[in-house]
């Protein structure tokens, strides 16, 4: 398998990733309620650092950006300490990391902000779902519609948080804009009845992640920032009957950025909201000229062809490497999988489920250890 497309290498930003295989940002939830990013994130991506290119897991651009359990965040200097141990780690290790910024918008609750509500674009919550807080699981709750001087101040929290990311030693950053966190429930119509500049029309409802991406941009250089997109899924109460025309027009926005990547979650692994045919990365490929990146359910199998067929070009993939440190080694090989199939282990705790798991080296040394003794 070592003519695979997918063990190409491919260039980026400047730098000669060593395959085309991209570690999917997990909330994995090890951040303590510190949220520091500390020693076992540090060797969880040390582990994965043979991937082409790691996608750190989304991490809240401010206080008001949590809705996560545990999760990261990058807005005191005590996180973006803790992220540079594990950058300075995965460097030493020859790997490429980014880092997601996220903000969840009304996917959190007010057990997150003191009794405060949650943003959103529109006053709508999140239908027929719980959501985890740090007091128990609870129902959503109708977020507040932001006003104009929370979305200034929110995209000047994105500019912080690039600000930051650079002072932790990424190799770049995504921005988050897609699984229904805070600019999907602006791009999206069902979740934004807003009825200013920021409302209506897709011109109005990109507005948002525009300004963001100015923002971003007056920090990094362009081919060193990506941005992530949903068109197909339904995850946190998306889906609405434009989303052809949403995500076309975005696409060609963010086209005009040239930016370094892409990041789209075509596959259907979390639900489609079935309004018309899903988009495809050969879609996006008529949209945006730079890399591609696909995400969401890809087996090997299928994302070799998205490669080989020119659709994508590179390929993300997530629960597989929860459980396979060494996923590529193992793809490469054809060497077996070990299951993933336990999700109790995959959101909070310590090491175990998350550190712990053999590489097939390991695995083979031990069963001959097992024969010799």
């Amino acid at each position: 398998m070592s003519d695979s497309p997918l063990f190409q290498s491919i260039e980026w930003a400047g730098h000669t990733l060593k395959n085309r295989m991209v570690l999917a940002p997990l909330t994995r939830g090890r951040a303590g309620e510190s949220r520091i990013a500390n020693k076992i994130m540090g060797d969880y991506y040390v582990q994965r650092a043979n991937a082409g290119l790691i996608i750190a897991e989304a991490t809240a651009i401010s206080e008001e950006g949590n809705g996560w359990v545990n999760s990261p965040g990058i807005y005191t200097d005590e996180m973006v300490a803790g992220w540079r141990a594990v950058t300075d780690r995965v460097h030493q290790a020859g790997g490429r990391i980014i880092l997601q910024l996220w903000h969840t918008g009304r996917a959190s609750h007010s057990d997150f902000h003191q009794g405060e509500l949650p943003f959103s674009a529109s006053a709508i919550k999140i239908a027929d779902d719980e959501i985890h807080t740090p007091k128990g699981k609870k129902p959503y709750e109708v977020p507040q519609a932001m006003t104009l001087g929370d979305i200034s101040r929110t995209v000047g929290d994105f500019r912080r948080a690039a600000i930051n990311a650079k002072a932790a030693g990424f190799d770049g950053i995504e921005v988050h804009a897609a699984n229904g966190y805070l600019l999907n429930q602006f791009l999206d119509s069902r979740s934004n009845e807003r009825q200013d500049n920021y409302g209506g029309t897709i011109e109005n409802r990109y507005r948002f992640l525009g300004e963001a991406m100015d923002a971003v941009l007056e920090i990094w250089p362009a081919q060193q920032v990506g941005v992530r997109l949903s068109p197909n899924g339904t995850f946190n109460d998306m889906g609405a009957n434009d989303y052809l025309e949403t995500f076309t027009y975005t696409a060609r926005q963010l086209n005009k950025l040239k930016l370094g990547y892409l990041h789209v979650m075509d596959g259907l692994a979390f639900g489609f909201h079935e309004r018309g045919e899903p988009m495809t990365l050969a879609d996006f490929r008529t949209l945006f000229d730079g890399l591609i990146i696909g995400n969401c359910g890809y087996t090997q199998d299928l994302a070799q062809k998205r490669i080989a067929d020119g659709d994508g070009d590179m390929i993300a993939f997530g629960r597989p490497w929860i459980s396979n440190p060494d996923l590529p080694t193992r793809f490469k090989h054809g060497y077996p999988l070990n299951s993933f199939d336990d999700p109790t282990t995959w959101y909070g705790g310590g090491e175990e489920g998350y550190t712990d798991y053999d590489t097939y080296r390991q695995i083979s040394d031990q069963e001959v250890a097992g024969v010799s003794s």
